[in-house]
């Protein structure tokens, strides 16, 4: 009888090691991100709970959403955590992804320098104030890296009918945070997630001049690559990550985030019940 009940006790424990998935010759996930929940701090404040509850190692790569989703698409990520709906609603319906859920959202807002040469403070929308800056062709610094923030400023242009171009418009090709610094130093406007900005916001000479529009909302999604892909996928661990990120616990904590520094949320949770 304690011979048996061992044998009980030892399966128990294996069946728990295997729980969500859980494999146990493969304890690490790839995360393909945006440079904003990294710059943020989000990742680093919400991570260890993860590999804490489920013994996974999280391997970040957070570069542009369009960089992260081509990772996806090459099978070398196993999750994803970005913020272009449109593309990732592509992707899953491509069948390169299972399926896209929302998590967690905050907004974009135009900064620019104090005096405000192209007079957009409080202006009505976005993409109004994209044409005052276009037609005064005072310096813009965008992204230029395809990333979820440089497709939103592409798609308010593209609602305008205005491609910019010349010595005015200069692409960066690079993160949030060095795009920001380099607006800052250039007192020029530029689009920011609100998250990286307030992060960095004692670094930079920049304001916030246009905020709290409708057209101005940020919303990430998540989803776990299609292990159909590429053998290499580590689907169970990915399948882990999405039910731990949509969960109530995890969707609290990231609720919390920012509260204590910036007395806001960087990020407003919203995943579905």
């Amino acid at each position: 009888m304690k011979r048996f009940l061992t044998l009980c006790l030892t399966l128990f424990i294996l069946l728990i090691t295997v729980s969500c998935g859980k494999q146990v010759n493969n304890r690490e996930i790839i995360l393909a991100t945006t440079t904003s929940t990294r710059d943020s701090g989000l990742l680093d404040y919400i991570l260890p709970e993860f590999e804490k509850e489920y013994g996974y190692k999280v391997n970040v790569v957070a570069v542009g959403t369009g960089q992260a989703i081509r990772l996806g698409m090459d099978g070398n990520a196993d999750v994803l955590l970005v913020h272009s709906k449109e593309d990732e609603e592509k992707f899953v319906r491509d069948g390169f992804g299972i399926e896209r859920f929302d998590v967690m959202y905050n907004d974009f807002v135009i900064l620019g320098p104090k005096d405000d040469r192209a007079k957009v403070k409080g202006i009505a929308t976005a993409k109004e104030a994209l044409k005052k800056i276009y037609d005064m062709k005072a310096e813009f610094v965008s992204r230029g890296d395809e990333s979820g923030t440089h497709k939103f400023e592409k798609r308010l242009w593209k609602t305008l009918e205005l491609e910019p171009q010349g010595d005015w418009y200069v692409r960066v090709g690079k993160g949030m945070a060095e795009t920001l610094l380099m607006a800052s130093e250039k007192r020029a406007y530029t689009i920011s997630d609100r998250a990286t900005y307030l992060a960095l916001k004692e670094k930079l000479d920049l304001e916030v001049l246009v905020e709290g529009k409708e057209d101005l909302k940020n919303q990430y999604g998540v989803i776990a690559v299609n292990p159909s892909k590429n053998n290499k996928i580590n689907n169970d661990g990915a399948q882990c990550f999405v039910k731990w990120i949509l969960s109530e616990k995890t969707q609290r904590l990231i609720g919390e985030f920012g509260k204590e520094k910036f007395g806001q949320s960087l990020f407003i949770p919203n995943a579905k019940k």
